[in-house]
């Protein structure tokens, strides 16, 4: 079998085999509905995320309109009540979901390798818990469990207390934690608008100055329609020609 090392431009993107008595047609066929293929999966992913926080997209006749304009506009999104998802708009994580996943992702890698792989390779290191972080930037994001802290509204939740010690008993009530490792101190505090809020609000100074500009301009040329702005008003008056109607009465 021929190994073909595909590329576009300088850039690798994958092996694929082929024998000698392969047709060109054939082999250019496959290999671009393959190349096609890998960016319809690269695309998808890139966007998984965005549906993951913000839910399906807006209908085309909705998309960068305010909440306020769809209400005026009176538009509504027929595929909101349609789509939702499984487990509701809103999950919360679990640690069997975790390691649901971890799973997951440990059959897919058996699949390609049945057999396994050697005991060095950092992705077993990983399954099995033996992963080696030294020097690399996921050791600066993983906190030990017993470094770990959470804090709240500028507060540090201590280990030895409830939740209730801090929030109350009102088991409907959501806030937000930040977790961090201990001695770096508080936290920064959450803005007071988030940023999605202050897009659309940049979104809307943006239109009402543009809404103005055009009333502005409006302005200045409605004196082009008005009497005293005639140079032949004048004339006219004195002659006694103004407010004259044609046709019958």
């Amino acid at each position: 079998m021929v190994q073909l090392h595909v590329k576009r431009g300088d850039e690798s993107h994958f092996l694929f085999t082929a024998t000698v008595a392969t047709s060109i047609e054939t082999l250019t066929t496959d290999i671009c509905e393959i190349y096609n293929g890998r960016l319809k999966i690269e695309r998808i992913c890139s966007e998984i995320p965005e549906l993951a926080d913000h839910g399906i997209t807006l209908p085309p006749n909705m998309q960068g309109l305010t909440d306020d304009q769809i209400v005026e506009l009176k538009l509504k999104d027929e595929w909101e009540e349609r789509c939702i998802p499984s487990g509701g708009a809103v999950v919360c994580v679990t640690m069997d979901m975790v390691k649901e996943a971890l799973d997951q992702l440990k059959g897919a890698v058996m699949i390609v390798y049945p057999m396994g792989l050697p005991p060095h390779d950092p992705i077993r290191m990983e399954f099995e818990n033996q992963e080696d972080l030294t020097g690399t930037q996921a050791s600066l994001q993983v906190i030990a469990q017993e470094e770990a802290q959470l804090w709240w509204a500028s507060k540090e939740l201590q280990r030895g207390k409830k939740l209730q010690d801090y929030i109350g008993k009102n088991e409907k009530t959501k806030i937000i934690v930040k977790i961090q490792k201990r001695g770096q101190g508080a936290p920064a505090r959450e803005p007071v608008v988030s940023e999605d809020e202050q897009k659309q609000m940049m979104l809307h100074y943006y239109r009402r100055q543009e809404e103005l500009k055009k009333l502005d301009e409006a302005d200045d040329d409605a004196y082009l329609q008005s009497e005293w702005s005639d140079r032949q008003a004048l004339k006219r008056q004195f002659q006694g020609l103004t407010n004259i109607k044609w046709g019958p009465r």
